[in-house]
């Protein structure tokens, strides 16, 4: 392991805004997150798979009213949006180190307002569908941690994912879906706040559309 990555590493144990395993909140925050960490009882905003954390925090410095957590397993990444966080003093971040499966150890049902899932890896071959992010196991966990109405969002440049994820979200009982293939040319545009991360950045540099979507979290009713 290089020693950048190390150096990364015990940044994350020290930084007072990552979650992660050996931490006491690691272990007694689910159902918490208002109360124990962000100390408010404003809405939370996961971003998934959240990479170096450029959608947390560009989301976190343009809506201060609201509390954002980007989750992600790699913890290389992580440390470089928790740094920057701290370096502008934004209050209204975490981030969690754990995979997405394990979000239902980390939130109570309903405790999520939004969620956010920014350029994924599309997992492109057949036999890699179960780990799109938008595969029913995924979609039916968020569903219970996200409220009633709850949004999801998702931005990706590959149209064969994004044609899979149209598909997909209806079927596991999201609703009133808004979406384009298109977003820079979409009145949609407006809702992303010209956030982007590195990925975004080199695909609309090669020519690739963005593909961006919307959807709600509808309870089934008894």
């Amino acid at each position: 392991m290089s020693r950048l990555k190390l150096a990364r590493f015990e940044q994350n144990r020290q930084s007072p805004n990552v979650i992660e395993s050996g931490k006491e909140l690691f272990t007694t925050i689910k159902g918490k997150w208002r109360e124990t960490y962000f100390k408010n009882d404003r809405p939370i905003v996961l971003e998934l798979a959240c990479g170096k954390g450029e959608y947390t925090v560009g989301l976190a410095r343009h809506y201060k009213e609201n509390n954002f957590i980007g989750v992600d397993r790699k913890g290389d990444r992580i440390a470089r949006g928790s740094q920057q966080a701290l370096d502008e003093g934004l209050d209204n971040v975490a981030f969690l180190r754990v995979d997405i499966l394990q979000l239902g150890d980390f939130f109570e049902p309903g405790e999520v307002d939004e969620i956010w899932i920014t350029f994924p890896d599309p997992q492109p071959r057949q036999k890699k569908e179960k780990k799109r992010l938008t595969y029913p196991r995924f979609l039916e966990l968020y569903r219970q941690i996200l409220k009633e109405n709850g949004v999801l969002h998702l931005k990706t440049d590959n149209t064969e994912f994004f044609e899979y994820s149209l598909e997909t979200l209806p079927a596991s009982g999201f609703t009133d879906l808004t979406h384009t293939h298109d977003l820079y040319a979409s009145e949609l545009n407006l809702i992303h706040l010209g956030i982007k991360t590195k990925y975004e950045e080199l695909f609309t540099e090669k020519g690739f559309s963005i593909k961006y979507l919307q959807c709600k979290n509808k309870k089934a009713t008894v």
